[in-house]
């Protein structure tokens, strides 16, 4: 359990850089639908996420926005902690990735647990949401609920492929050796594709029938 508390540690302190100060605010979303799937076509195979805009509808309404316009295609996923979480969602373009993870959204009310195969928000304190998303690898509700995490999705197919993306990079740094957010927000994908060449990715990212 404290191993699993200093990870959930990590993954609030890995995203303060990217909600701090001067971020412009985006135009209203709109509202997603009540539910939506979107499916991720991955190096492992494809995963389908199904999105319940009750569990979270400013983060429904995001990720269907962001999925909308592409900003998931060719994000790699950075950080793979087995038993934990995989995580994506700094863009490969770093100027796409400044001014989409400089415009945070409003947190949710929690509702539903982090549960294995939830989808969810990464957040670096209140009202902090931008991009990053991750997948519940384990139960991680008594490390990750009383933290405000709020699930807004769940993967219904696929979550096999999930398992199999590739973890042997760990933590990120400075906590791990693992790709440095930061670095792949100032450079994007060519410093991992030359230092971290064995991380999947996602091919395409879209909602779906």
């Amino acid at each position: 359990m404290k191993r699993r508390s200093l990870l959930a540690l990590a993954l609030t302190a890995a995203l303060l850089s990217a909600s701090c100060g001067g971020a412009k605010k985006s135009a209203e979303m709109k509202p997603a639908p009540a539910h939506y799937k979107v499916l991720l076509q991955t190096t492992k195979g494809n995963v389908l996420i199904l999105v319940h805009r009750d569990w979270s509808p400013l983060g429904a309404d995001h990720f269907y926005e962001l999925t909308s316009m592409g900003f998931y295609n060719g994000d790699r996923f950075f950080r793979v902690i087995k038993g934990f979480i995989v995580q994506w969602g700094i863009n490969g373009d770093p100027k796409t990735n400044k001014d989409w993870s400089e415009i945070p959204i409003k947190d949710d009310p929690p509702k539903v647990s982090n549960k294995v195969g939830t989808v969810v928000f990464a957040a670096a304190g209140p009202d902090s949401r931008t991009t990053q998303v991750f997948i519940n690898l384990g139960d991680n509700s008594k490390a990750l609920d009383p933290q405000g995490f709020t699930p807004f999705g769940e993967v219904i197919q696929g979550m096999e492929n999930v398992m199999n993306i590739y973890s042997d990079y760990g933590e990120g740094a400075p906590q791990g050796t693992g790709p440095s957010q930061a670095a792949i927000a100032d450079i994007g994908n060519p410093y991992l594709e030359e230092h971290f060449p064995k991380l999947d990715y996602i091919k395409t990212a879209k909602v779906v029938p």
